[in-house]
């Protein structure tokens, strides 16, 4: 696991009880040398150690200098500033003594009070405005007659209403839903305590009460008789919802970690985004979820990964040119309600977050809008982080100067996978090795930068020549190599002799008249059922092409059959 990473300056201090004791803290763990110096720090302790280096923490230095000082162990509380706000760390320092009680080494665990710290303080805050609330104006006194009419409102009202508004009217009238109760506290024959109902305010909103009631009766010698029943409200709205908005917070934050913990399991970037649409579609119940990511080539968004039913939703891209920034959009599609939202990283756009239900089910709340921007957040950094990668995977599998595949690219990973294919198909395939004729007589008359421009026309040339699935690509300097899956030898002539027609056009880049520019091309034909290697075919090829340059250049040359001796090149 990565919070079992230690990292140490000081290795040959360090034992390997000390890498375990500090690996195996949950929290950030530092252990300081007898100069209070770092020497090790787990993973959680890096930060931590960067601070203390750059003297940025004099709290935690004084307190390691106190407990250094004193030899025991010292504690605190220290408040840090940080760019995202306070960060709230409960610190211990414990000098560890040699035989003659001096302090050899210092180590300093650390604990995050901060999420604790942050809400204790909602909490207490919300009980406080409870609290005050109460004592001003939540209770209200009642009493009912025997026909459940108020004949007594406290002072200062309820619901909104003056007493005198409420005197005469049905208490049940107020009460939401006052079937579900059994008895109705404004009418019960029996004692209640903190019966908890929906009540209706004046304005029109909803009360949540807390009732507590006594019934009233009147003895008639040996009988009882229930004339009706007094109580209290208490009006708890607030406090209800400030815990369901709290139990929303831990259910997104529950939702989100659930999400993100998808995206961060997968290995493959790509997959990533896979686990992220389905993530997000079952954790919101949507039926179907699709991420969008940047195509910088395009100008455009492409769909990356989706889940789940995407049936209908052809115009969904359209939505995304509206969207701004930093928003959640409401969509509508045909028989789809739909929710959108951008990723970004350092506050651009590279793509966007769509997930959507059928019209008819219950519309999308508050609660749905924030995770989506909580997962588009996450979204942006995975989108730049996949870009990185296939920037990364480009620049490694490219030539350049050309764009065109690289040596390695060409010969270890394509070539090797189109073998195996054509193996599997029984289909052939042709190999053309192209050398440029005269390029060195082009770079010393007319200079380097004329070469480039002779290089780059001839890639132009064999890109316009090739077909969609043929690979180019450039072996080093004028060496090229073009690779033309499922023809037959006798079309692969025909190929080359109009790849040699086009090569023409560049005579007029020439270094002079009589070194004209042009190509050389060694032309080996593969047929997966003689079990030729790899190795052999490229052989051929280019053994081909080097007997054209001693010949005439300009042309073309058939390599011999596979088991046939190559003519030594020199």
């Amino acid at each position: 696991m990565a919070d079992d990473k230690v990292t140490s300056d000081d290795k040959n201090v360090a034992s390997d009880n000390d890498i375990k004791l500090i690996a195996g803290y949950p929290g950030p763990a530092l252990l300081l040398n007898a100069d209070a110096k770092p020497s090790l720090a787990n993973a959680k302790g890096v930060g931590l150690e960067k601070a203390l280096v750059g003297g940025v923490v004099p709290e935690i230095e004084a307190l390691i200098e106190k407990s250094a000082e004193s030899t025991s162990i010292a504690n605190a509380t220290v408040t840090i500033a940080t760019s995202r706000g306070e960060l709230v760390l409960e610190v211990t320092a414990v000098p560890v003594l040699d035989a003659e009680k001096a302090v050899t080494k210092t180590l300093v665990l650390a604990r995050d009070l901060t999420m604790e710290r942050n809400l204790r303080t909602t909490l207490v805050e919300s009980r406080q405005r409870y609290k005050d609330l109460v004592e001003i104006s939540s209770d209200f006194s009642w009493e009912v007659d025997a026909s459940g009419k108020f004949i007594f409102v406290s002072p200062q009202g309820a619901l909104g209403y003056k007493p005198d508004e409420l005197i005469g009217e049905a208490a049940r009238e107020f009460v939401i839903d006052p079937d579900e109760f059994t008895p109705l506290p404004f009418t019960t024959n029996r004692k209640l305590d903190n019966i908890e109902m929906w009540m209706t305010n004046k304005d029109g909103s909803t009360a949540c009460m807390v009732v507590s009631a006594l019934p009233l009766v009147k003895n008639d010698d040996d009988s009882e008789t229930w004339i009706g029943c007094r109580g209290n409200c208490r009006d708890v709205t607030e406090e209800r919802e400030s815990e369901a908005a709290l139990a929303r917070a831990r259910h997104r934050e529950q939702l989100l970690n659930y999400i993100v913990g998808q995206i961060r399991d997968e290995i493959e970037p790509n997959d990533m985004l896979v686990a992220a649409a389905t993530a997000t579609a079952r954790a919101l119940g949507a039926a179907g979820s699709r991420i969008y990511r940047e195509d910088l080539a395009a100008d455009s968004f492409a769909i990356a990964a989706e889940y789940g039913n995407v049936e209908g939703l052809e115009a969904l891209h359209e939505s995304i040119s509206k969207l701004r920034a930093g928003e959640v959009m409401d969509i509508q599609i045909d028989n789809w309600s739909g929710l959108m939202a951008t990723t970004q990283y350092r506050n651009e756009v590279n793509g966007a977050l769509a997930m959507w239900k059928p019209a008819q089910e219950v519309l999308w709340d508050d609660d749905h809008r924030m995770i989506l921007t909580d997962v588009a957040n996450q979204l942006g950094i995975a989108n730049e982080q996949i870009a990185n990668h296939e920037r990364i995977v480009k620049l490694s599998r490219t030539d350049g100067m050309t764009g065109l595949l690289n040596r390695r690219a060409f010969y270890e990973k394509e070539l090797p996978r189109r073998i195996s294919r054509l193996e599997r198909s029984a289909q052939t395939a042709a190999m053309y090795y192209v050398d440029m004729d005269n390029l060195k007589r082009v770079n010393n008359v007319n200079g380097q930068q004329a070469g480039d421009e002779a290089i780059l026309y001839l890639r132009d040339i064999m890109i316009n020549f090739s077909r969609p699935g043929d690979l180019v690509a450039r072996l080093g300097g004028d060496e090229f190599a073009i690779w033309l899956d499922g023809i037959d030898e006798q079309t692969s002539v025909k190929r080359v002799q109009q790849l040699l027609a086009m090569s023409k056009e560049m005579i007029s880049m020439s270094g002079d008249d009589d070194h004209p520019l042009g190509i050389s091309v060694g032309v080996a034909f593969f047929d997966p059922s003689t079990g030729e290697s790899l190795d052999n075919l490229l052989a051929r090829a280019d053994a081909a092409m080097y007997s054209v340059k001693k010949r005439s250049k300009g042309n073309f040359e058939l390599a011999p059959a596979p088991g046939t001796p190559l003519e030594p090149q020199g």
